[in-house]
């Protein structure tokens, strides 16, 4: 009888992430059936898309509201989906907003249940973690300290490590890179990461390049990374007049990799770039109503994963006013223009890539999924 694994991934880093499994469940059981929510990662890997993450991109409170009859059709798709295909174990990519909600769907029809890429229950709610008990046969997660946060209420864990640390080994080397995208090779990069939801790119993108810009001057050159679920269309729409970048798809790792300096949105990306060590500022916006709320609810006191991770402040995070072309500017000057902070802050990168975990997550996470 053919094995049935549905996955559901919402965003551009859970497609990314998620494709690494499914190359290595196909690796392991090549008739395996793999279905649900991901992206062209993990199409080209074998998996038949129901739909695409772009159609399941995005965030903060007022946003899902607007969303929700998107989000009522899509979950009874799936429903249905559960019932035809009948698969072995559901699969669940980060994306905790929908993916929780959907567990306990899972859970009525008896199938088991594998979530990778742990909620952020440190952040928010830890009470949820006791609800998770009936609703998780398996947590897989990326972070050493989310291990006892589950332990503690009953959930079976692993630590398998973070997946980033071996998406980062394969990269272009300078020269081939600067070849590629026709870029001068002695020529600084300032980079600018904005995300990869359409509102990063409307909300964060003008003033990202308009500070990279400044930072740059004539020396220097500014890359902007282009996520791959967005058309290039958006990020030339919002480009600040007579500002000059080259647009980098896909090779956002070598962006970060031969950036000197880089303006990134919060999110996965910042930990990306601390794992190649590249001095940053994180950047944070998002609508007042949603920002509010965040703070009611948010209980830690850095919003970047690589100053959770690290358990402190390594890099500057500019959020909400703070968001100006000025602030983010001077504060990079004060990166840039001390050797001293710069080597400071690329020792404390390191040390949060160490963190981390070795290579190898994407196997762990197959070898779970079928042990499931």
């Amino acid at each position: 009888m053919k094995q049935r694994v549905m996955m559901v991934a919402g965003e551009a880093s859970g497609d990314l992430h998620g494709s690494e499994v499914v190359r290595e469940l196909k690796r392991r059981v090549p008739q395996i059936e793999v279905f649900g929510i991901g992206g062209d990662k993990m199409k080209k890997e074998g998996m038949e898309l129901i739909y695409h993450v772009r159609e399941m991109s995005f965030m903060g409170f007022v946003e899902v509201v607007k969303h929700l009859p998107l989000i009522r059709s899509v979950e009874k798709t799936l429903e249905q989906l559960l019932q035809l295909k009948k698969p072995d174990v559901v699969v669940l990519i980060d994306y905790p907003g929908f993916n929780l909600r959907f567990a306990r769907i899972v859970k009525r029809y008896g199938i088991n249940v594998v979530y990778y890429i742990s909620p952020q229950v440190w952040a928010w709610k830890k009470g949820r973690v006791k609800k998770m008990a009936g609703l998780i046969d398996k947590m897989l997660v990326v972070f050493p300290f989310e291990v006892p946060i589950y332990e503690r209420e009953g959930v079976p864990v692993q630590f398998v490590g973070h997946p980033i640390v071996e998406e980062m080994q394969a990269v272009m080397s300078r020269e081939q890179f600067a070849l590629q995208y026709s870029l001068p090779v002695r020529k600084k990069i300032i980079a600018v990461i904005p995300g990869s939801r359409r509102q990063e790119i409307e909300n964060l993108f003008s003033i990202m390049v308009r500070s990279a810009a400044v930072l740059a001057g004539k020396e220097k050159q500014i890359v902007v990374a282009v996520a791959p679920n967005l058309p290039l269309e958006l990020y030339q729409q919002q480009l600040p007049p007579d500002i000059e970048v080259t647009f980098i798809q896909h090779a956002t790792h070598e962006v970060m990799n031969y950036a000197e300096f880089a303006f990134v949105t919060s999110g996965t990306a910042t930990l990306e770039t601390a794992c190649v060590g590249t001095p940053m500022i994180v950047v944070y916006r998002t609508s007042a109503v949603t920002y509010w709320i965040a703070r009611l609810v948010v209980k830690i006191e850095h919003i970047s994963l690589v100053n959770i991770v690290a358990g402190k402040s390594v890099v500057p995070e500019m959020i909400q006013g703070n968001v100006t072309v000025d602030r983010l500017v001077a504060e990079a000057k004060k990166i840039i223009d001390s050797p001293t902070r710069y080597a400071e802050m690329k020792r404390a990168l390191n040390e949060v890539r160490e963190k981390l975990g070795g290579v190898g997550a994407s196997a762990h996470v197959a070898e779970a999924i079928l042990a499931v």
